[in-house]
């Protein structure tokens, strides 16, 4: 399976682990060492795109990015087992018609829940989840528009789009599962580097925090890797997904034709439906 490795900072860490142990041969790929990305996945069974500190539109930043969207929507499109995991989730998005913007309500940083959303209960992966799972957040932008068809499994109060799962075999999750004590306490450094007047109280508690959630990380994101290793092993063993995708109709601009609606709209608001007759329960 192909691990994209956009920054040094963010590595495969513990999710390389359980993936191994549930029968994968990981091929890391770590473009900001320029190790050079794959045309295609023909030899891949697999794909995994990791975080960054980067947009996911920053190509002037890191050139490569332009390269993973396209990779992103080859998998989509071929239905390769594919998980993007924070900005790997944001490019999931974009490279197949999503938006993605800095989250309004703010950077979302450390030990957090989340929560299933209704169709998570049928999805492979998040199904066998708890409702409010522990996660690991780090990130200042967020997923703002769905792609076209995509489903939203989970959501949280300051970034709604936590989790989605696109076509068959795609998913992207906003948080990370993938990190080590050691990448936290690095993120927390360099944190507080862009913070010079925060209460250095306030960042060693969030980086405590973020260090002790570990193991319930573990309890719950392990079983959820194994789980992916198993459809990579066996994509079959996914049904195809249900989802209405959504209209992707050219927006109506003739003039004529957004008066005529609006008129219809006006005529519609005016119009009162007759109530139904209200008896008492005993009439017959």
């Amino acid at each position: 399976m192909l691990v994209v490795q956009l920054d040094s900072s963010d590595q495969v860490g513990r999710l390389g682990d359980w993936l191994t142990s549930a029968g994968l041969a990981l091929d890391i790929c770590d473009t900001s060492q320029a190790h050079p990305l794959p045309g295609d996945l023909h030899a891949h069974a697999g794909l995994v795109v990791l975080g960054g500190s980067m947009g996911a539109w920053d190509d002037h930043v890191a050139p490569v990015l332009a390269d993973v969207r396209a990779l992103l929507r080859a998998a989509v499109l071929a239905e390769v087992p594919t998980l993007g995991i924070c900005l790997g989730h944001q490019l999931l998005a974009v490279a197949n018609g999503g938006r993605c913007e800095p989250n309004p309500d703010g950077p979302e940083l450390g030990a957090q829940l989340i929560a299933k959303r209704s169709a998570a209960w049928t999805d492979p992966l998040f199904g066998p989840l708890p409702i409010t799972p522990d996660v690991l957040q780090w990130h200042y932008d967020a997923v703002t528009t769905l792609p076209a068809g995509a489903i939203q499994l989970a959501s949280s109060p300051i970034c709604d789009q936590q989790a989605f799962r696109l076509g068959r075999l795609a998913w992207g999750v906003q948080f990370h599962i993938e990190t080590t004590p050691e990448m936290v306490r690095l993120w927390g450094e360099e944190h507080r580097a862009m913070q010079p007047d925060a209460d250095d109280a306030n960042i060693d508690a969030l980086i405590d925090r973020a260090v002790a959630i570990h193991d319930d990380l573990a309890e719950v994101w392990a079983p959820f890797a194994a789980a992916f290793a198993a459809i990579v092993l066996d994509p079959s063993s996914v049904a195809p997904s249900r989802a209405v995708p959504t209209s992707s109709a050219a927006p109506v601009t003739d003039p004529a034709a957004i008066r005529a609606a609006l008129a219809a709209e006006a005529v519609a608001a005016r119009t009162m439906l007759p109530m139904p007759e209200i008896r008492p329960p005993w009439h017959e």
